[in-house]
């Protein structure tokens, strides 16, 4: 009686049946899976970090570009103030020279002030400084005096700043700057005669004929100087003056652009043996 009983009350497990209930959990676990790669999407691993970082990079770039634009426009506003405050210094010493002549003392540096914007803010500002100062003469002295000084000594200016730039040599800038101030000097002759409607040439031409003949006295020649020869040597003493002006000037510039960290070329061997000396 107690087999009986304890069999009919405790079943008994079925391999068969235990095999084929765990298939069907590991069918339905597949199913599940095959369900839920279904729903989701295909999706690669996302790299594409680029509109996080965009906004980081556009805030860089246009502070970048914000500042760079602050730059430009300081270094403006910094050209400006040198051209205009050069170009006021080249029409002070012209002032000073006219109302208190001191001989070649400020002549000497009527070309400085603009050559050296040159070697500091290029080519526009070189130009604009000589047009500024020929404007401020023009109205503190009139358009005649105005002219006289930006011609030779505006262009001469702009010449002697780019050679200089460009490390020419002294003998090639001197001869530039000789051919440039002769044919000045011709053209204020030629403007002021006009303007006082008589030939300056003829005073010039008396001046240098008094002096060639007292060369001939103290050479014991007999002849009379051709008018020929007179003009070539007006000629002569003009090319040799304006040669002396500018190398002249080109000490001057020597000394001072050195002091300004502009240094213009260095002058030949026997100039800087005369200046440590």
């Amino acid at each position: 009686m107690s087999d009986s009983f304890e069999d009919a009350q405790v079943p008994r497990p079925n391999p068969d049946q235990n095999t084929e209930s765990s298939s069907k959990d590991s069918e339905n676990v597949n199913d599940e899976w095959d369900l839920v790669e279904e729903l989701e999407p295909e999706t690669e691993p996302s790299t594409n970090t680029r509109p996080e970082r965009l906004i980081p990079n556009q805030d860089r770039n246009s502070a970048s570009q914000q500042s760079q634009a602050q730059q430009r426009q300081f270094n403006t506003t910094v050209v400006m103030v040198e051209t205009a405050f050069l170009a006021s210094t080249a029409s002070l010493i012209w002032l000073i020279n006219y109302y208190f002549p001191l001989g070649p003392v400020l002549k000497m540096f009527f070309p400085v002030p603009i050559a050296l914007v040159y070697m500091r803010r290029g080519n526009r500002a070189s130009w604009m400084a000589a047009l500024v100062s020929g404007l401020l003469l023009s109205v503190l002295q009139g358009p005649t005096r105005s002219i006289l000084f930006l011609i030779p000594y505006g262009l001469m200016g702009v010449q002697l700043g780019a050679l200089w730039k460009r490390q020419a040599n002294w003998l090639f800038s001197i001869g530039i700057g000789t051919l440039l101030g002769t044919l000045g000097f011709f053209f204020r002759f030629w403007l002021l005669s006009i303007l006082l409607s008589e030939d300056l040439w003829v005073y010039v031409m008396t001046q240098i004929t008094e002096l060639v003949e007292w060369g001939f006295v103290k050479l014991g020649l007999l002849a009379q100087p051709s008018l020929m020869l007179i003009q070539v040597v007006a000629i002569v003493a003009i090319v040799i003056n304006n040669a002396i002006y500018l190398f002249v000037v080109h000490l001057v510039a020597l000394l001072i652009f050195d002091r300004l960290k502009n240094p213009i070329p260095r002058p030949p061997q026997w100039v800087q043996v005369l200046l440590d000396y």
